[in-house]
C-alpha cells in the first residue's frame, strides 16, 4: 500500500512561548519538526513525506528540514482542517493509497504506532492511536457541571491518524463544500462522512507538545539517564559485485563516476549491502536475501537504502541503537578517498545516525585477485549495536 506521511506544521505555536513557533523549537539540540520528519523517513512502510507549513515559515522550515529528501512544503490555511486539505491536495497526483496525518508537535511517535495504524487500514477506512483517559471528565454549561460521561468509554486521540487516501480526501472536500471548518482532527471528519475508524494502542510518549512545560519535560526526559543498553552485539558483513558496462558506481549511497558500473539485482551498492548484512548479523536476523529475496522482481533495480533502513528499523523496534559501524571498500578503481565524507553523510542521513559513529575507508588488494584485476569491488563491514 503506497503510503504518504502528511505532517501538519502550519500552526503559530504561541502557547509554547519562545521566539519561534513550537514546531521549530529545539529539543536536545534538534528541532521538533526535524525529529518528527525523521520518524517517518525511518519507517519502511512510508513512501513519501509532505509537510504543510505556515506563511513566512520558509526560512525556519529550511533550517529544520532542508537536508531531507522529501516533497517540497505547501502552505496551510487559517485552520488545521484547511491545512490538512492543502496537504491532501498536494498529494493528489502522487498515486497514494493511504495517508498518515500527523501533528508536527508529536516528535516522539514510534515505529510501532506507525505500523499499527497502517496495518489496520486492511480492515477499516481509518485508524487512529488512542490512550485511555485517566481523569474524570465533566460536561459544563454556564460554569456548572451538567453531567459526567462514562470514563471507561473515553479515549484520548493521538496522531498519526491513518486513512485510505481517496476516502479522507473525499471527506475533506465534502466538508469544505459544506462550509464546515470546525473539525479539530481528521477522525472527526471521517466520522461525519460515515467512515468507520478503528483504534490502536497509542503511547504516553507520543504526547503533543503544547505548553512551555511540555518542552521542559521532554528536555528533562532526554537529558536523564538513558535506558540501560547492556546487550552489546557485533555483526560482520561481506559482499562482492562484478563490474559491467556503465559510467558510475553507487557506493554507500553516492554515485562515483567510473568507466563501469556494478552488476546486481538491485542498484548493486556493495558498501550498503555489506553494512546491512553486518547490522542484520548483530541482530541474528539473517541477511539481505532473507528479507529481500533477489528472486522477487520488485527488488530489481531497487535503491539499497531500502535494505539499510529496514535493518536500522529492526534495531529500533527492539529498543536498540547503532553504536558504531565501519565499512571497508576493496578495489583498484575508482578512487574512493575523495568521496568518503559524502558516503559517511549519506549513510548517516539514511540511518539517522551521527557521522562520528560511521567509518568508511578503502584499500586495494595490491593487484591480486579479482579486485586487483579490476573485475569488481569487494566490501567488508562491522556494526556494533546496543540492545536492552
Amino acid at each position: 500500500m503506497k503510503t504518504a506521511a502528511l505532517i501538519v506544521a502550519a500552526g503559530k505555536g504561541i502557547r509554547a512561548g519562545g521566539d519561534v513557533p513550537k514546531q521549530y523549537q529545539l529539543i536536545g539540540g534538534t528541532s521538533v519538526l526535524s525529529r518528527t520528519i525523521q520518524a517517518f523517513l525511518d519507517h519502511r512502510d512510508v513512501d513519501i513525506v509532505q509537510v504543510v507549513i505556515g506563511d513566512n515559515h520558509e526560512a525556519l522550515y529550511k533550517a529544520a528540514a532542508g537536508t531531507f529528501d522529501i516533497l517540497p512544503p505547501v502552505h496551510g490555511g487559517a485552520t488545521r482542517q484547511a491545512s490538512v486539505k492543502a496537504g491532501l491536495d498536494a498529494l493528489k497526483d502522487q498515486g497514494m493509497e493511504a495517508v498518515l496525518i500527523h501533528d508536527a508537535a508529536r516528535p516522539f511517535v514510534d515505529a510501532r504506532i506507525i505500523s499499527s495504524v497502517i496495518a489496520q487500514l486492511k480492515n477499516t477506512p481509518g485508524s487512529i492511536p488512542v490512550q485511555p483517559v485517566t481523569d474524570t471528565i465533566k460536561y459544563v454549561d454556564n460554569d456548572r457541571v451538567s453531567s459526567t460521561p462514562e470514563r471507561a468509554r473515553l479515549r484520548a486521540a493521538q496522531t498519526p491518524q491513518a486513512f485510505r487516501f481517496n476516502d479522507i480526501l473525499s471527506a475533506h472536500e465534502h466538508a469544505a463544500a459544506s462550509r464546515i471548518d470546525s473539525f479539530t482532527d481528521d477522525s472527526s471528519i471521517a466520522e461525519w462522512a460515515g467512515l468507520e475508524v478503528a483504534i490502536v494502542e497509542g503511547a504516553a510518549e507520543n504526547q503533543k507538545l503544547t505548553h512551555s512545560a511540555d518542552f521542559k519535560e521532554a528536555e528533562n526526559a532526554m537529558n536523564s539517564s538513558p535506558p540501560t543498553l547492556n546487550d552489546i552485539r557485533t555483526g560482520n558483513g561481506y559482499d562482492v559485485h562484478a563490474f559491467e558496462p556503465g559510467d558510475a558506481v553507487i557506493l554507500c549511497g553516492v554515485s562515483v563516476p567510473h568507466t563501469q558500473k556494478l552488476k546486481g539485482h538491485s542498484d548493486a551498492d556493495v558498501g550498503m549491502h555489506t553494512l546491512t548484512d553486518a547490522i542484520l548479523g548483530a541482530l541474528c536476523e539473517g541477511d539481505i536475501g532473507k528479507h529481500f529475496p533477489p528472486s522477487e522482481p520488485q527488488w530489481k533495480g531497487a535503491a539499497s537504502e531500502i535494505f539499510l533502513k529496514k535493518a536500522i528499523e529492526l534495531v529500533r523496534e527492539r529498543g536498540g541503537v547503532l553504536s558504531h559501524c565501519d565499512v571497508t571498500l576493496v578495489c583498484e578503481e575508482p578512487k574512493i578517498g575523495p568521496h568518503v565524507e559524502a558516503m559517511r553523510e549519506s549513510l548517516g542521513k539514511i540511518m539517522g545516525v551521527e557521522t562520528n559513529r560511521i567509518s568508511v575507508k578503502a584499500t586495494t588488494s595490491e593487484r591480486l585477485g579479482f579486485t586487483g584485476r579490476g573485475e569488481g569491488i569487494a566490501a567488508l563491514a562491522t556494526a556494533t549495536i546496543r540492545l536492552p
